[in-house]
């Protein structure tokens, strides 16, 4: 494990303080940053709307944000369990016998993955969501890697719960309600510019975010621009020059 980038990466997790900080990216620093560190072949991140259903907020790949879809679709999967409990829970080897998620698993599986792992995102009794990590291989995380995991999720929880109190005129549900909406946008920015270009949804993401982060914008405020804007170009032009 790469400690350096480990500890940087604890920085920026804990780093919500920042003027115009982005629910969105943060989210997405915390699923690349736990592929990248455990070793896993994607993440996701599932968050609790204000009526406490979970909504995909985040995910690494297309393929995992569907997973992620998928389970709230069927109600079934890990990281439902996960966010009831508020225990980690784990599936070693999907294609096993006696799945105790058998559509999920087959889902999954048809996906690319062998085994995941769901860990709460919580603060005490406080359950806000999970952190999910897929991966191609079966077997399990090792003891080192589950505590970083749970560690990175823990402390994603305590930035997010941060931020809210920071903006004290609002709830932690109106923020998490935010950043879902956010989201939505978000991927309609992306299916455009893949249609666009003749891309893939995750390349397409990457442009966006790249570009949002070159030209020090939030990505929230790059997406909408991009799907108001008429012009067919990327990057859209401001919205001042929109205007004129």
């Amino acid at each position: 494990m790469d400690a350096q980038l480990l500890s940087d990466t604890f920085v920026d997790l804990a780093d919500t303080m920042v003027a115009d900080f982005d629910v969105i990216d943060f989210l997405h620093i915390l699923t690349d940053r736990s592929v990248t560190l455990l070793s896993a072949s994607a993440a996701g991140v599932m968050l609790a709307d204000p009526r406490g259903e979970l909504r995909v907020a985040a995910a690494s790949s297309e393929a995992a944000g569907l997973i992620e879809l998928f389970q709230i679709q069927n109600d079934q999967g890990l990281c439902l369990d996960c966010f009831r409990t508020g225990q980690p829970v784990t599936a070693a080897d999907l294609g096993g016998p006696d799945q105790q998620w058998p559509q999920f698993a087959a889902a999954a599986a048809q996906a690319g993955f062998r085994a995941v792992e769901a860990l709460p995102m919580r603060l005490r009794d406080q359950v806000i969501g999970a952190l999910n990590l897929f991966r191609a291989g079966p077997g399990p995380l090792s003891p080192a890697d589950l505590r970083v995991g749970q560690a990175l999720a823990d402390v994603a929880t305590i930035g997010l719960l941060q931020e809210r109190n920071v903006r004290r005129g609002e709830t932690i549900a109106e923020q998490l309600q935010a950043a879902l909406n956010s989201r939505v946008v978000i991927e309609q920015a992306k299916g455009k510019l893949a249609e666009r270009l003749s891309i893939g949804m995750d390349e397409a993401f990457g442009l966006l975010r790249g570009y949002a982060r070159t030209s020090n914008q939030r990505l929230t405020d790059v997406a909408r621009n991009f799907v108001d804007s008429a012009t067919a170009d990327f990057p859209p032009p401001p919205r001042e020059q929109q205007r004129r």
